[in-house]
């Protein structure tokens, strides 16, 4: 037998894949082949508009048609927008007031400038098992309900212990509303308790936790946050969906553009569920070609942003 990776031999072993296909799949493929070619993914993302709800310390951010910056001859003056009747395409200027902005992954930096930016977090994030803890029957009782242990213990009783490594979110249904801009001034909320955060990090060695509030708790220091950017641990805010994800079983993939000494990262998760989940969608399914709308996109002045 040929040597197999230690990839290979593990789906060989618990019969996902068999040896012959694992000698010929190089690398990381017969993984992908055999356990997220079909898994279905669910987008766990806010969509980013002028208008989404935001701290009211920010100033708000604003979309525009990109304009050229300078004369070019024969093409576009200086100025003016580029337009796909004239030029061919279209672009966008993004105006951003703050990198705290819809669905985000906290660097520890944001809050403790001694610890890691958002470009100085290591690639190693990028796919890791999800857990997910729901608090829903808490919050309708008590809107300002926070995560506690015993809650944990409670999901560990039922689904065993939450893994080393993994990413950590709390469902609180929260995220229904949005983008109703009142989010934003809600004093009370679903937090995630700061005993609870020092569980799931210090027991449970977490690599980060989320919550689908702006903020991780409620408390006028906001005693959470503190703790973990304070001690070199990032987290998530802003989570969509969580509805539609299993309570375990599932991946998440990480995503977030790597600004230079960012301080707040606008991101991207997608929740890679198992094949027979409910929720999502597969490869293949309409993303090779994209499809065709039948309404193009086209600024609108109202909404300051394009639309269909």
């Amino acid at each position: 037998m040929k040597k197999a990776t230690l990839a290979f031999a593990v789906l060989s072993a618990v019969g996902l894949i068999g040896t012959a296909q694992a000698e010929q799949e190089p690398g990381l493929w017969a993984v992908y082949n055999s356990a997220l070619k079909n898994a279905r993914y669910v987008d766990l993302t806010h969509t980013i508009t002028p208008h989404i709800p935001v701290w009211a310390g920010f100033s708000d951010s604003s979309f525009a048609p990109a304009k050229a910056g300078v004369d070019m001859e024969g093409f576009a003056s200086k100025g003016e927008a580029y337009t796909y009747a004239k030029h061919g395409f279209e672009a966008t200027e993004y105006v951003l007031k703050t990198d705290q902005l819809g669905t985000q992954l906290d660097p520890p930096a944001h809050w403790a400038p001694e610890y890691a930016a958002i470009d100085e977090i290591p690639a190693s994030y990028a796919v890791r098992p999800l857990v997910v803890i729901s608090i829903v029957d808490q919050v309708s009782k008590d809107p300002n309900y926070a995560l506690q242990v015993a809650d944990i213990e409670a999901w560990e009783k039922q689904h065993g212990t939450i893994p080393a490594g993994s990413v950590v979110f709390v469902r609180s249904d929260w995220s229904k509303r949005w983008p109703d801009p009142e989010l934003a001034k809600l004093t009370q909320f679903p937090g995630v308790s700061l005993a609870a955060l020092k569980f799931l990090h210090e027991q449970r060695h977490i690599l980060f936790h989320g919550h689908e509030p702006l903020d991780t708790d409620s408390t006028p220091n906001l005693e959470g946050e503190h703790w973990l950017m304070h001690n070199g641990y990032a987290q998530a805010e802003g989570i969509a969906n969580l509805d539609k994800v299993p309570e375990t079983g599932a991946l998440v993939a990480i995503g977030y553009p790597k600004f230079g000494g960012g301080l707040g990262g606008y991101a991207r998760y997608i929740a890679i569920c198992p094949a027979d989940w409910q929720y999502g969608v597969k490869a293949g399914e309409g993303d090779v070609p994209l499809p065709k709308f039948d309404k193009p996109l086209h600024y609108d002045e109202q909404q300051g942003m394009r639309i269909r």
